[in-house]
C-alpha cells in the first residue's frame, strides 16, 4: 500500500513537471514581481511582467550557469541594464535556487538591509553581476564583460573561457548617451558573444516613447555594425529561434528587439506608463491573476512550476563539471596563472619592478610631467602584469597610457590589451567597470581630468561596487596652460574626493607617481584616480627608499631646519611650490616643513595620532593646491587663506597662469607670515 502511494506521488510529480509550460513559468515571474512591489508599496512591476517570457526562454534554454556555484568563472553573464525592473532578476535568482535569494528576501523588497534593493546592487546577492539602475550603465558594462571574455579566451583557450554576455535593456538604456557610445564601440570591436535583448515596449515614465523620440533603434544598431533581429517578445518559439541565430553570429554583437507589452497581463494598465513605476493595486493584481490564469495566492508558486525552475538552476552542473576537468588538464603554469588572475592577486614581480624603477628615478632625477612619469611606470608594470588592459578616450598621446608591449585591440586582434575607446569617455568608464567585474582583468583608461564630468556616473558606480578600476586623468590643473578654462579643472579634484570609496592620487613627482600606481593596483576594493600634470616637475624624492611613503596618504617630504613653526601642505605640482616657499621661509628665519599629501583618502584611514604627527602639532598650517579650496578645512587649514583657485582659469602659458592667480612660493610665504 505504502509503495503504491509512493509510486503515485512520483507519477504525479512527473506529470506536473510536464505541465509546467513556459507560460506558467513566466507567470511565476510576473506574480512574484506584482506581489513584491505591492507589498513594498514601491517599485516597477511593468518591465518584469513584460519581459518574463523572454527571460524564461533565456534562462531555460540558453543561459549557462549553476545556481549552486554562482561564481563559476565560465558562467554566462546576465546583465539587467534596465535595473528598475529588478524584481525580474530577483525572481529568477529565487526560482532557480540561488541560496541567498530566499522567498523572505523577495518579501523584503526595497526594505532596509534586504538583499533586494530597489535596483540591483553588486555584492548584495549572488547572481547580481553588476549594479544597474542609472539607465545605460549595464549596457556599457556589457561591452567590458564581452571584451574580458574575448581577451581571456585568447590567452587561456576556449576550453576554460567560453561564455556569452546577455543583456536586457529598455528604451531608456538606448536613449542615454552612454548607451549610444557602448553600441558603437561594441560594433566596432565586433564583440560576437554579446547579445542584447531589447525590451521594445514603447513606454517610458512620461508615456509613449513617441513623445520624445522617433528613431528606429534597429537601424541604428545595424548602422553600428550589429546583427539585428526582431521578434514578438511573447512568442517563446520566436525568441528561441532568435537567440539561437544570435549565438551563431561570431563577428558581430547581436540585438534582438523583443516587442513586448509593459505590464503584460494587467487588465486595465497593461501597455501604459501606469505599470512602469508604481504598484498595480490589489484590484488590478486580482484581475491580472484571472487574466493570466494564475489562481495562486501572493508569493505562492505551485510545486510543478517551482520544481521546473529549480531544474533549470541545476542544469549547468554538467557543464561546470566538464569545465573543472578542462581546468585540471591545463599546463601547470597556465593553471596557476589562471587561478591567480581570477583571485585578483598581483605577482611579486610588480613590486620588484616598481622598487627598481624608484631607485632609478631617484638617481636620475628627471623633470617629467607626472603623465610622462605614469607612462614610464607603466612601461615596467605592463610587461610583468598581464592582467592590465589599458586605453584612452582618443587622447593616447596626451594621457601617455600606451606602452611598448601593448597592442591595440581590434576585430582582427583579439589579444590586444590596449583599447582605443574613441571620444567615448562614459562608455570607456562603464566598459572598464565591466572588465573589472568579469574578473581576470585590471583595466585602466585615460582622458583629461576635466572630462571626468563626462564619465562621473560610471566612476561613482566603480566606487559603489568597490571594483578595481584605475582612471588616468591628466592635465589636472591650470598647469595645462593655453587650452584655457574650458579644459582647466578647478572643482574636479574636490568633486572626486567627495565620492565615497574613491581614492584620488595626486603625485608630486616620478617617484610618487610610481608609488601611487603600486597602491592603485593593490587596491582591490575600490577604484582610483591618478591626477597627473601636463607640465614638467622636478624630482623631490632623491633619496631612494623601498618603502612606499605614499601608502599613508601624507608624509613629511622636507623637514624643517630647527623646531618647525610652519607646516606647508601640498599635493601634486604644488609640492614644488611649497618646497620653494619653505626655502624662502628658512632663509628668513622661519623653520618650515613640507608635507606631501598625495592621497587624502589613505591619510583619512590613518590613526589620529599619526595624522597629528604628519600635519605638525604646534605649527601653523598653510595649504597650496591649484584647485578649489573645498575640503582642506578637514586638515586644519583655513580655506579662506588657502593658496588655490576660487575662479575659472584662463588661456595662457602655465607659468603666467600660476603668477596671475597667485599660486606662487611668494604667496605661500606671505600667507605664513600673516598667520605668524
Amino acid at each position: 500500500m505504502l509503495r503504491a502511494i509512493r509510486k503515485s506521488i512520483r507519477r504525479t510529480h512527473k506529470m506536473t513537471d510536464q505541465t509546467a509550460a513556459p507560460r506558467d513559468m513566466a507567470n511565476a515571474i510576473r506574480a512574484l514581481a506584482m506581489d513584491a512591489v505591492q507589498l513594498a508599496d514601491s517599485g516597477h512591476p511593468g518591465m518584469p511582467m513584460g519581459m518574463a517570457d523572454v527571460a524564461t526562454v533565456l534562462f531555460s534554454k540558453f543561459l549557462k550557469f549553476d545556481a549552486s556555484e554562482p561564481n563559476w568563472p565560465d558562467r554566462d553573464r546576465f546583465i539587467l541594464s534596465a535595473g528598475h525592473g529588478s524584481m525580474l532578476l530577483y525572481s529568477l535568482l529565487h526560482l532557480t535556487g540561488y541560496a541567498d535569494m530566499t522567498l523572505d528576501e523577495l518579501k523584503k523588497f526595497r526594505q532596509l538591509g534586504a538583499r533586494t534593493a530597489g535596483h540591483p546592487e553588486y555584492g548584495h546577492a549572488s547572481g547580481i553581476e553588476t549594479t544597474t539602475g542609472p539607465l545605460g550603465q549595464g549596457l556599457g558594462n556589457s561591452v567590458g564583460f564581452a571584451l574580458a571574455e574575448r581577451l581571456l579566451s585568447e590567452r587561456f583557450g576556449r576550453d576554460v573561457v567560453d561564455h556569452f554576455t546577455y543583456v536586457i535593456a529598455g528604451d531608456g538604456c538606448l536613449m542615454e548617451g552612454v548607451g549610444q557610445e557602448a553600441i558603437t564601440l561594441a560594433g566596432h570591436l565586433g564583440l560576437g558573444r554579446l547579445i542584447v535583448l531589447f525590451d521594445d515596449n514603447g513606454i517610458s515614465i512620461d508615456g509613449p516613447t513617441s513623445l520624445s523620440t522617433s528613431e528606429d533603434h534597429k537601424k541604428r544598431f545595424a548602422a553600428a555594425g550589429w546583427h539585428v533581429l526582431a521578434v514578438d517578445g511573447h512568442d517563446a518559439e520566436a525568441v528561441t529561434r532568435a537567440i539561437r541565430k544570435a549565438r551563431n553570429v561570431t563577428d558581430k554583437p547581436s540585438l534582438i528587439a523583443c516587442k513586448t507589452v509593459i505590464g503584460y497581463g494587467a487588465p486595465t494598465k497593461a501597455g501604459t506608463a501606469a505599470t512602469h513605476g508604481s504598484p498595480l493595486g490589489k484590484d488590478e493584481i486580482a484581475g491580472a491573476r484571472a487574466k493570466l490564469g494564475w489562481s495562486h495566492g501572493p508569493f505562492d508558486i505551485p510545486e510543478a512550476v517551482f520544481s521546473a525552475w529549480r531544474k533549470i538552476g541545476a542544469r549547468g552542473k554538467l557543464a561546470r563539471r566538464k569545465w573543472n576537468k578542462n581546468l585540471a588538464a591545463m599546463a601547470p603554469e597556465d593553471r596557476a596563472e589562471f587561478d591567480r588572475r581570477q583571485k585578483g592577486d598581483l605577482p611579486p614581480a610588480v613590486g620588484e619592478a616598481i622598487t627598481a624603477f624608484k631607485a632609478k628615478i631617484a638617481a636620475e632625477k628627471p623633470s617629467w610631467a607626472t603623465r610622462k612619469s605614469s607612462q614610464e611606470a607603466l612601461e615596467v608594470i605592463n610587461p610583468v602584469l598581464p592582467d592590465t588592459v589599458g586605453g584612452s578616450a582618443d587622447l593616447t598621446g596626451s594621457n601617455n597610457t600606451k606602452t611598448a608591449t601593448l597592442k591595440g585591440a581590434s576585430r582582427a586582434d583579439a589579444a590586444g590589451r590596449y583599447i582605443y575607446y574613441g571620444i567615448r569617455e562614459h562608455a570607456m568608464a562603464a566598459a572598464m567597470n565591466g572588465m573589472a567585474l568579469h574578473g581576470g582583468i585590471i583595466p585602466y583608461g585615460g582622458t583629461f581630468m576635466v572630462f571626468t564630468d563626462y564619465c562621473r556616473p560610471s566612476i561613482r558606480l566603480s566606487a559603489l561596487m568597490g571594483v578595481r578600476v584605475i582612471y588616468v586623468m591628466t592635465h589636472d590643473s591650470i598647469g595645462l596652460g593655453e587650452d584655457g578654462p574650458t579644459h582647466q579643472p578647478v572643482e574636479h579634484v574636490a568633486a572626486l574626493r567627495a565620492i565615497p570609496n574613491l581614492a584620488v592620487f595626486r603625485p608630486a613627482d616620478a617617484v610618487e607617481t610610481a608609488e601611487c600606481w603600486q597602491l592603485a593596483l593593490a587596491r582591490r576594493d575600490g577604484p582610483s584616480v591618478l591626477a597627473l600634470t601636463r607640465q614638467g616637475l622636478p624630482t623631490q624624492r632623491t633619496q631612494h627608499t623601498d618603502e612606499n611613503l605614499c601608502a599613508g596618504g601624507a608624509y613629511e617630504i622636507v623637514a624643517a631646519d630647527g623646531e618647525a613653526r610652519a607646516s606647508l601642505l601640498a599635493t601634486g605640482s604644488e609640492v614644488a611650490i611649497a618646497v620653494a616657499a619653505r626655502d624662502l621661509l628658512q632663509a628668513d628665519g622661519v623653520p618650515t616643513r613640507v608635507v606631501s599629501m598625495p592621497c587624502w583618502e589613505a591619510f583619512a584611514d590613518q590613526s589620529p595620532e599619526r595624522q597629528a604627527a604628519v600635519l605638525g602639532p604646534g605649527t601653523i598650517r598653510v595649504a597650496v593646491e591649484a584647485a578649489s579650496p573645498m575640503g582642506w578645512a578637514r586638515w586644519g587649514v583655513d580655506e579662506s587663506e588657502m593658496i588655490g583657485m576660487t575662479s575659472f582659469g584662463a588661456s595662457a602659458p602655465a607659468k603666467e597662469l600660476y603668477a596671475h592667480f597667485g599660486i606662487t612660493a611668494e604667496a605661500v610665504v606671505n600667507a605664513v607670515k600673516r598667520k605668524l
